[in-house]
């Protein structure tokens, strides 16, 4: 029994829990909490709870619902209309449901009649694409008050799976290609749900970068390039957001699937990392009861997406028979409660109360976040920002006369006001094709006295003629991405490409206005005047869009993830099984690139990128000096000063990269940290950053902890990953650290 609690059978039962804990982790592993660890308050109630549980009361905890009719099975009673999830509440102990909600973006809904209508973000790579983390909690306190309000207290995001496939139908979910930047923009959506006394869910653990055959692919890779690519991610999101839950991913991992990995599981996420929370499959990624249970998944979801219900009537004969021990049970049950305690959930129940949720406010948080996103590319003669004197606009494509684009699949927001532009994109899931209400055009139109002409892009020479007119074109190229498919190429869609090339030949001044959820190619940037990437914008995008582009907000987004030149340029120039029959079994080897993924694989290999990761201009300029850096706490403090120099108030993004002097990296430079600043003209400030000590290590598999070699790191302050301003040198003692530490 432990000694700091007074509780008799739930003490036992969480000394049991604790046991069971310990003896599964690696040797080397800091388990999450041990038996001489004294638990926290949350984890002592869980533990009591625990104690007073029913053997079935356990079971019910565990074994999760699809909140939606599914499969000729009815939603279980209780679940709300057209929801993700529905686990049963204890009445008598005071246990809430859990009801559970899609996704990152805002409170989605299952396609149907009930479906709710909500405000949505952009696209998580958007807000990536922000560079600023206090932007990323707002938006995600907004949409976490909207789960609460509608009756939800369990919310399936954030998103953190790596841009290691730039193809991949998700990406417009997660938050890029570096793991520093990913995993504390991730951890800070995590933060931001949660101050609403709410759960939410870091996902998909792990290697879920691309949709291809996601349920079968076996994805290899050695686990140091793991703990500093993809896990570190994962990693930095936990210590930053603390989430209640983490959510196993659908593929298989070195062998074993990732709801069933021992190594992903209870090594490194309860052992090196110490986390305390409960484990979560995804719909449909759980394949067994006792290799599950053992391996560390706490809660199968979303049944009846699965083959059997595994965690239902079978677990509860598997831990009567002894082939699951009772201790492991009590531990499932521990870590449910304990997130559902630590985050506010038990102690704050929810209901439904949606005619409390402030639209209009709500809207203006999620266009604050689109404003900061929108990147500026290019922008040749400064075609941009829209000049006051413009006569004549030409606007063609993209629907934008109506409406913006969104992404599709299980994130999906539906808008208040119903779909702009219906019957688009597939009838059935991951469909519709949603366009949010308000438009671009209309936006445009209350912003400036030029005179607005309109054209669908549909017939390339009449929108050719159409531009020939103007003074200024912006054509808006769309590309839909979403869950379940990957797109096979990094082509705009629907001849796209060939419509800016012919209105780009009729008129110099053209700018391309881009609604993507990854990057794509343009065969045509040398021939347009400024390229704007949008994103996926949300609610209020449309206005966002036209603040952007007429000056009213500097254009301060910086890219996320790196634009190729072309798909040969990737570690996989096709997409492994993309040809292969459905359900079929394939490996993805990402030992070709290891920890070098995005810009780190193009600085590997020599290769120049259409766009570089971090690039964005500017309708300012910024100029940066004075730069200094000290080893100091085993780690490196930089410091510069940052100056608008131009002509009006605009936003840096300074960046700084560490490079180690002598190689020895998986790639020449790391993203080391960042500033992001609003500065009047003329006005300046110092930016001081301290750099992350894992972005100056590497891990080491044999002895399980991360090493920083001694010798020179070169500090690189930056605009972008292939623009650097100054550099100086900083000499580090050797230094190592545990693999859950820092």
């Amino acid at each position: 029994m432990h000694p700091a609690l007074p509780f008799g059978r739930s003490a036992i039962a969480l000394a049991a829990a604790l046991a069971f804990g310990a003896a599964h982790a690696a040797p080397a592993a800091a388990p999450a909490v041990t038996p001489t660890a004294a638990p926290d308050a949350a984890q002592q109630r869980a533990a009591k709870l625990v104690g007073q549980m029913t053997l079935d009361e356990k079971i019910g905890m565990v074994f999760g619902y699809f909140g939606t009719e599914f499969k000729g099975q009815k939603a279980p009673a209780g679940a709300l209309p057209q929801s993700a999830g529905f686990i049963k509440g204890i009445e008598r102990l005071g246990i809430t449901p859990q009801w559970l909600t899609d996704a990152g973006i805002g409170v989605a809904s299952q396609p149907g009649k009930e479906a709710r209508e909500r405000t949505s973000l952009p696209a998580g790579i958007a807000t990536a694409a922000t560079w600023n983390p206090q932007l990323a909690f707002d938006g995600a306190a907004m949409i976490g008050k909207e789960a609460r309000l509608s009756g939800f207290n369990v919310m399936l995001g954030g998103s953190v799976n790596l841009a290691r496939e730039p193809r991949n139908g998700r990406n417009f979910e997660y938050t890029g290609e570096d793991p520093l930047l990913a995993g504390i923009m991730a951890g800070e959506q995590i933060r931001g749900v949660q101050s609403n006394h709410i759960v939410s869910t870091l996902k998909h653990y792990a290697y879920n970068d691309q949709e291809t055959g996601r349920n079968h692919l076996n994805v290899k890779i050695n686990d140091a390039a793991g703990r500093m690519s993809d896990l570190l991610a994962f990693q930095i999101a936990i210590e930053r957001g603390d989430p209640g839950s983490v959510m196993c991913s659908y593929n298989r991992i070195n062998g074993p699937y990732g709801c069933e990995n021992d190594h992903l599981l209870n090594k490194v996420l309860k052992g090196d990392w110490g986390y305390k929370g409960y484990v979560m499959s995804d719909w449909g990624a759980a394949h067994s009861t006792i290799p599950a249970a053992l391996a560390g998944l706490d809660q199968q979801s979303g049944y009846p997406f699965d083959k059997s219900p595994y965690f239902d009537g079978a677990l509860k004969e598997a831990v009567e028979n002894g082939h699951v021990p009772q201790a492991r049970l009590d531990d499932m049950v521990a870590r449910i409660l304990w997130a559902l305690g630590a985050h506010g959930a038990l102690d704050h129940p929810v209901k439904v109360q949606a005619e409390d949720i402030d639209y209009t406010a709500h809207g203006k948080i999620s266009q604050l976040d689109a404003e900061e996103a929108i990147v500026l590319l290019k922008n040749t003669g400064n075609v941009l920002p829209l000049a006051k004197d413009v006569q004549r606009i030409a606007i063609i494509g993209g629907h934008a006369n109506k409406g913006v684009l969104s992404g599709g699949g299980s994130a999906q927001v539906y808008p208040r006001g119903g779909m702009a532009v219906p019957n688009e994109g597939p009838a059935a899931w991951p469909g519709p094709m949603v366009y949010l209400p308000g438009s671009p055009m209309k936006a445009l139109a209350a912003r400036t006295k030029a005179k607005l002409t309109w054209h669908d892009g549909k017939d390339a020479a009449a929108a050719a003629k159409v531009a020939a007119g103007a003074d200024v074109v912006l054509v808006f190229a769309t590309q839909w991405t979403s869950e379940a498919a990957d797109v096979p190429t990094l082509a705009l869609p629907n001849k796209q490409d060939a419509l800016i090339a012919a209105v780009a030949k009729a008129n110099a001044r053209t700018v391309v206005v881009l609604q993507t959820g990854t990057p794509v190619t343009m065969p045509w940037v040398n021939d347009v005047a400024g390229v704007v990437e949008a994103w996926y914008p949300g609610t209020n995008g449309a206005e966002a869009i036209a603040r952007v582009l007429t000056g009213e907000v500097d254009a301060s987004g910086r890219l996320p993830q790196t634009f190729p030149l072309a798909e040969n340029q990737l570690p996989r120039p096709k997409i492994d099984g993309i040809d292969l029959p459905k359900d079929t079994r394939f490996d993805v080897d990402y030992d070709i690139e290891g920890a070098a993924v995005g810009y780190k694989w193009f600085d590997l290999k020599g290769l120049k990128p259409l766009f570089a990761f971090g690039h964005g201009l500017s309708y300012t300029r910024f100029t940066y000096t004075n730069l200094k850096a000290d080893a100091t706490g085993g780690s490196i403090r930089v410091r510069f000063n940052v100056a608008n120099s131009g002509a009006r108030a605009g936003k840096a993004v300074p960046q700084v990269y560490v490079s180690k002097v002598g190689a020895g990296w998986e790639a020449p430079k790391r993203l080391g940290g960042w500033d992001k600043l609003a500065l009047d003209a003329g006005a300046n400030r110092t930016s001081e950053v301290t750099i992350d000590p894992r972005t100056l290590a590497v891990f080491d598999g044999a002895s399980n902890r991360w090493k920083i070699a001694a010798g020179d790191y070169r500090v690189i302050l930056s605009t972008a990953a292939d623009a650097p301003v100054s550099t100086v040198t900083v000499r580090l003692p050797a230094r190592e650290f545990a693999a859950g530490a820092r």
